[in-house]
């Protein structure tokens, strides 16, 4: 896979990512960005990976809350 088709589909996996598919999408994007061959690459496709890993936060933190009585 070309360097642009690979930030395709990070962008792609950033877009397409839910609470049910986060972990998936982030193994994923993970894999990706090991593949990229520059440093140069790897900073083209941070903006994808700290939002991946945002929303994982997030999604992960969600499910074990217990709502707040009122």
């Amino acid at each position: 896979m070309s360097v642009e088709e690979t930030l395709a589909r990070l962008k792609a996996l950033y877009f397409g990512a839910t609470p049910a598919t986060i972990a998936d999408a982030f193994d994923e994007a993970i894999d990706a960005l090991k593949s990229l061959p520059t440093e140069e690459d790897r900073e083209r496709a941070a903006v994808y990976m700290e939002g991946l890993a945002e929303m994982r936060k997030e999604w992960k933190g969600a499910k074990g809350r217990t709502p707040r009585p009122r």
